[in-house]
């Protein structure tokens, strides 16, 4: 089981902030209860508690209970009551003043407080259910306090579990957890999630703060069950630092799925102080206690509580959601948190399955990119879209029969293919719809736009049902929207090889670039809409079309593309893989590999002592997989070396970064090769001493002799297309080895560099061996283990989608699928909301010696008056109301006495009456 930790707030100095000793050795932890598992443990490789497990998400400043208009609700008399709330963070004081209803604290970590020392679990606790000054939605809620924190900031799994087993004997209604990390498979930890919300607790959870990178969702907000928090300022921009999607729980095989949920206030929002006040802080973890408390305020409105489930919720929260223009679904999810609308939702709601998207539309942009970003063709790879299936009749369902796919014939939804793969059971509360979206054959040459839809029956047992197999259904319908162009020419096609890229967890994949010491692990997915999101973009505006490879070489035909694209590879190759590609280059497919370092001596001196498991981790490749890629191009006499090097220069009048790369070992006599000086990273690593190495062979061109064939493309760093942490793009270099690739066009700027050398020949120092007793056959597709070295499994089948038999649909589609997409059953004008003003409840501060608000005799809540002002008032109004009228009788004398005369009319600005003070955004930036 993998630890978890907080990630260091304003103030607080950083998580395992060791000031950075220059040595460059394997460290082990002298503590075993500060068990640091993914920290890895070397002076160069230690402050990892960014990536290396879940952590408090950096909660960094506003009144946001009455910007979301919860007093609307507060003066229908609706507070929180009779829901309990649990916050999983470092804890709360015994008499905090703003606190009502603190029903119990509870500590699960190994330190004798019940006391928050840090201030994050009082903030979450406040913008809950804090009752005065900076106050939270719910101040009547029932808190629960679990301290699962230390104030060190660290934690383990096995506490979350003893403190989720309580939670669930507690009957808890709603859980915030504040806390994320990139490891979705802890197994304990996410199959007690899935256990809590079986339970019916409804789990909020913050996305992350690793934004703007996308790919980068933090766990267990990722999960379908889970309601996934991102964040938003004020002026309603996504913030910087919100994590995006998408989910890389499904690749390489697949597609991730849509999260965040929902996006709400996050940046510059006000809560508790540690001991009283108000601070400002940012952060999704501000964001998610937001979610949290609008869900308890919501579900304590509902008068039937056995309407109130994870999915209920969740459809009523997205369903609500007002969507920001300019804005991808993969950064805001459904839209920004609309507190009213949810509300009139939820007291309308009937038990329904839904889905999330609720429509496919490939030519909405911005909203569905990447999928709007690139039109559909025959002969092209399926597109795949991941939707979720909420299923708020029951914690468990199925889908009954298939899903059924009806084109709309005048819509020309019979140019369309489609397949679905389904989640077998739907538990707890939610499964998958995978969609796969074809060109039919008779479309080859035709563009334009095809519709249709996908119907989906989803069935629960009817919980109250006397009688036997009592079911409850719902179908819900998945229109679908797609542009079809004429199938590109080969050379403007570029294939993506997803499927030999790996990604933590679960293996130990260490970062591309070894500087990186805050951000170790390669956990981003290496695809062309994750942390390569930028090239892909750049490649589209280039007129390329990027296909994406989830399965082996040996499942695509290599007639239809100009280029196969392999960057930063980590999985081994089959050797049918092996030999289908030889085939293929000689047929006149091209191939372009950008590698990154591997080197044994490194990968050792990066290991880490883990205490959870009690065992060393060493890394399971380098940066690539650079022996597997030499078994790759040996036939061509290429080949990497196991050199580790870094450093700045320029070719072809571009200035280059080169990021812990290898270089070039072998390559054929009659091919171009550039080299460069740099430094040796290597020899800095193992032996702290620098040295700078000229004509260190980086960059290679090549043309296979057979008639027709291919060309082939060597570079040996990836960072300058990565955008984790790239620090000058080679954007340029990719165009002009494309422009090599597919059309022969070999740049004279390389051709006739003056960096220009002999191609190496790689007798005087041996190529790179796999690392000896390495683990990779546990985390391969390709490996499986041996009594001696691993061998390569069975090859296995390609990929087979079963299309769906179409049921042609004679009717118009709908032209506006987001608006046309409604829950059903659900009448907005239902339910009337009270017609009142933005009121703000009256905050009295408190006088010395007044310990908390459980003191004062008839304490002032949102929505209550006391008896004293209740009386008053309505003297108060009758003399108001003489002075207006004795006013206006005045000024009608006046105006009758005075002759008339035309005023000039001018144009006045208009001002919002009762506009909200702004607090401004006081703390730092996140650091990401």
């Amino acid at each position: 089981t993998i630890p978890f930790q907080v990630l260091h707030l304003d103030g607080a100095s950083p998580c395992n902030d060791t000031r950075w000793v220059q040595k460059w050795q394997s460290w082990q932890s002298s503590r075993p209860l500060r068990r640091t598992s993914l920290s890895l443990g070397s002076g160069f490789w230690h402050a990892t508690g960014r990536h290396s497990s879940r952590r408090l998400l950096r909660a960094i400043p506003r009144h946001v209970a009455q910007i979301l208009q919860a007093d609307v609700l507060w003066q229908m008399g609706h507070t929180g009551s009779g829901v309990k709330v649990a916050v999983f963070d470092t804890g709360l004081s015994e008499k905090h003043p703003h606190f009502k209803n603190v029903k119990e604290r509870t500590n699960w970590t190994n330190e004798k407080t019940l006391d928050d020392g840090l201030g994050h679990g009082t903030f979450v606790a406040g913008v809950i259910a804090s009752m005065r000054e900076c106050q939270g939605f719910a101040p009547d809620s029932e808190l629960h306090i679990f301290r699962v924190f230390t104030n060190n900031q660290v934690s383990y799994t096995s506490w979350f579990l003893d403190a989720f087993n309580y939670a669930i004997l507690k009957k808890i209604d709603v859980l915030n957890l504040s806390i994320g990390g990139p490891d979705f498979m802890d197994h304990p930890f996410v199959d007690k999630v899935w256990e809590l919300t079986a339970n019916k607790v409804i789990m909020v959870s913050a996305i992350g703060n690793d934004g703007p990178l996308y790919g980068t969702l933090n766990n267990p907000a990722d999960q379908m069950d889970v309601i996934g928090v991102g964040g938003i300022d004020f002026e309603d921009n996504i913030a910087r630092f919100s994590s995006r999607g998408m989910t890389t729980w499904e690749l390489p095989g697949g597609y991730g799925r849509v999260k965040p949920d929902i996006v709400t206030y996050g940046s510059g929002v006000r809560g508790s102080g540690l001991k009283e006040g108000c601070r400002s802080l940012s952060g999704t973890s501000v964001a998610s206690p937001v979610v949290a408390g609008a869900v308890t305020l919501l579900a304590s409105t509902v008068l039937n509580r056995e309407l109130v489930n994870p999915a209920s919720m969740k459809q009523a929260l997205i369903a609500s959601a007002r969507r920001l223009p300019g804005v991808n679904m993969f950064e805001q999810g459904h839209g920004k948190l609309d507190l009213l609308r949810a509300y009139q939702i939820l007291n309308s709601y009937k038990p329904q399955a839904s889905l999330s998207p609720s429509y496919i539309d490939l030519t909405e942009c911005p909203y569905m990119w990447p999928y709007c970003s690139q039109p559909i063709y025959y002969g092209g790879m399926p597109t795949i879209v991941n939707v979720t299936i909420l299923n708020g009749m029951g914690v468990t369902g199925r889908i009954v029969d298939k899903p059924i796919w009806q084109p709309y014939l005048p819509q020309n939804g019979d140019y369309v293919d489609v397949a679905v793969s389904y989640s077998p059971v739907l538990w707890p509360w939610a499964g998958y719809l995978a969609v796969s979206i074809s060109v039919a054959k008779k479309a080859a040459s035709w563009e334009g736009i095809a519709q249709g839809h996908v119907m989906v029956t989803v069935a629960s047992p009817a919980e109250n049902d006397s009688a036997i197999g009592g079911e409850m259904t719902s179908t819900v319908k998945l229109p679908v929207k797609v542009k079809i162009v004429p199938t590109p020419p080969r050379s403007k096609r570029i294939l993506w090889d997803q499927y030999h890229n790996l990604r933590y967890p679960p293996g130990y994949f260490p970062r591309d670039n070894l500087r990186m010491k805050n951000d170790p692990l390669d956990w981003n997915g290496d695809h062309i809409h994750t942390n390569f999101r930028d090239m892909y973009q750049h490649l589209r505006s280039m007129g390329y079309f990027v296909e994406v490879l989830g399965a082996p070489i040996t499942c695509f035909d290599a007639s239809q593309y100009g280029t196969l694209l392999m960057v930063d590879s980590e999985e081994e190759y089959f050797p049918e893989e092996i030999t289908k590609l030889r085939r293929d280059i000689d047929n006149g497919l091209s191939l372009i590999i950008f590698s990154d370092w591997y080197n044994t001596s490194v990968m050792r001196k990066v290991k880490f002592y883990d205490e959870n498991t009690r065992q060393w981790w060493m890394p399971d490749t380098g940066g690539a997989n650079v022996p597997a890629l030499n078994d790759l191009i040996s036939v061509w006499g290429m080949a990497f070396s196991d050199g580790l090097y870094e450093g700045d220069f320029t070719m072809a009048d571009h200035d280059m970064y080169y990021a812990s790369g290898c270089s070039i070992a072998r390559f054929p006599e009659d091919g171009i090769v550039i080299a460069q000086t740099l430094k040796d990273q290597g020899l800095e690593v193992l032996k702290q001493e620098t040295a700078v190495v000229e004509n260190v062979p980086v960059l290679g061109l090549y043309q296979t002799p057979s008639e027709g064939g291919g060309r082939i493309a060597l570079y040996g760093d990836s960072n300058c297309i990565d955008d984790s942490h790239r620090q000058k793009d080679c954007f340029w270099l990719l165009d002009a080895l494309l422009q090599y690739t597919s059309y022969s066009m070999a740049p004279p700027s390389l051709t006739h560099s003056k960096n220009r050398v002999v191609p190496p020949t790689g007798t005087d120092r041996p190529l790179p061996q796999r690392l000896e007793g390495n683990h990779l056959y546990r985390y391969s597709k390709v490996l499986e283990a041996h009594l001696g070295d691993p061998k390569p499994r069975p090859l296995p089948a390609c990929p087979h989608l079963s299309w769906a038999k179409p049921q042609p649909l004679n009717e118009t589609a709908p032209s506006n699928l987001w608006k046309h997409q409604k829950l059903l059953s659900v009448d907005m004008d239902k339910v009337v909301l009270p017609n009142v003003r933005p009121y703000r409840p009256q905050v009295r501060p408190l006088s010395p010696g007044e310990s908390g608000a459980w003191d004062i005799p008839g304490g002032i809540m949102p929505g209550r008056y006391n008896q004293e002002v209740g009386q008053t008032i309505p003297m108060f109004a009758f003399l108001g109301a003489m002075v207006v009228l004795s006013f206006f009788v005045v000024q009608l004398t006046k105006a009758k006495s005075k002759p008339k005369r035309r005023k000039p009319r001018v144009k006045r600005p208009l001002y919002l009456q009762q506009q909200q003070p702004q607090t401004p955004h006081s703390g730092k930036n996140p650091t990401v």
